[in-house]
């Protein structure tokens, strides 16, 4: 089988802490990019998933929209002029849930 040359970029630390993980693997970084390429090959696919991981859970993000909406006036919530009146209401809402 003939070889061919391959050159890309990478950040040098990276590189430099791959160089490190592949010595621990008894292997150098042309021996683990070789794996990578076979199993690609082999399997017709990424063999690993690749996205965008989201910082924020669908709840969390859809809070966000919320707030985002309240802030703009989309959406009217009742105001508290202090946190007595708050914990009553919530207090409320906790009754009604239970019953």
């Amino acid at each position: 089988m003939s070889q061919t040359m391959v050159s890309f970029r990478m950040d040098a630390d990276l590189k430099t802490d791959m160089e490190k993980v592949c010595t621990e693997l008894g292997m150098n970084m042309t021996t683990a990019f070789t794996i990578f390429a076979r199993k690609v090959c082999r399997e017709q696919r990424i063999p690993f998933e690749v996205s965008i991981e989201p910082r924020f859970n669908a709840e969390s993000l859809a809070a966000f929209r919320e707030a985002e909406d309240i802030l703009a006036g989309r959406k009217q919530v009742k105001a508290y002029d202090n946190l007595d009146d708050l914990f009553n209401d919530l207090e409320a809402d906790d009754d009604e849930a239970d019953n």
